[in-house]
């Protein structure tokens, strides 16, 4: 599997940009559906090159955590 990277900034006015790099065609909009679950709604999108380029495998594993409260 390829490697994946997502580029996440915060503005000062909270305004959040991501950026993901090496996940073509549209796997990339996997990771655009996780980041806009755990962010909010999206405001804009803008596709790159990579969009169009034969599809890449993703695969995203939720992380579970146990809480030691009880």
């Amino acid at each position: 599997m390829e490697n994946h990277d997502l580029e996440i900034e915060i503005g000062k006015n909270g305004k959040v940009s991501v950026h993901i790099k090496g996940a073509k065609g549209k796997a990339c909009m996997q990771y655009a559906k996780l980041i806009e679950e755990i962010v909010g709604k999206q405001v804009s999108q803008e596709l790159t090159q990579e969009f169009y380029e034969p599809e890449s495998k993703v695969r995203i594993a939720p992380l579970l955590r146990q809480s030691s409260k009880q």
